[in-house]
């Protein structure tokens, strides 16, 4: 099969695409794709659990804590043991978080904006429809997405 017919070296070679476009979008925030996923997350779920929020961003729990860790390091995130369990570590958006979060919204609409340029409006949909069909049906970790992306009620 020629490599430009494969589909994992096309969903890779597209997000190599989306990061450059991110990294020069957000250049002056210092913040990874990765890391924004995580912030995106605590902000719609605050006192999220590693392993939670390593399940939504789609990291092992390993990679989430240092993600955690490294943004509670630059005062982005605040980490506290649940008072219910110690063992769970959670974690929210501290102010400056957030702050920076908002700040970046435009610049990573951009990134997103220029990746999906060449589309006409009918295949954005499209397009995002078939991502979403894909890591579904091949992604046993998460529940099923409403059309806005976020877990039907019955899964929260």
């Amino acid at each position: 099969m020629p490599l430009w017919r494969r589909p994992g070296f096309l969903v890779r070679r597209l997000h190599q695409i989306h990061g450059a476009m991110f990294a020069e979008e957000c250049a002056s925030f210092d913040i990874t794709p990765v890391q924004y996923a995580v912030m995106t997350t605590l902000a719609h779920q605050p006192d999220c659990d590693q392993n939670s929020l390593a399940v939504e961003v789609g990291l092992d729990r390993t990679n989430a804590a240092d993600v955690l860790r490294r943004l509670a390091r630059q005062g982005l995130v605040l980490r506290r043991a649940s008072g219910l369990d110690r063992r769970r570590v959670l974690s929210r958006l501290t102010p400056r978080g957030t702050t920076i979060l908002e700040a970046m919204q435009g610049a990573m609409v951009r990134a997103q904006q220029r990746l999906v340029a060449p589309l006409a409006d009918v295949e954005r949909e499209q397009f995002l429809a078939t991502m979403l069909k894909l890591i579904e049906a091949n992604d046993p970790t998460l529940p099923p997405r409403r059309a806005n992306g976020r877990p039907t009620q019955a899964q929260k």
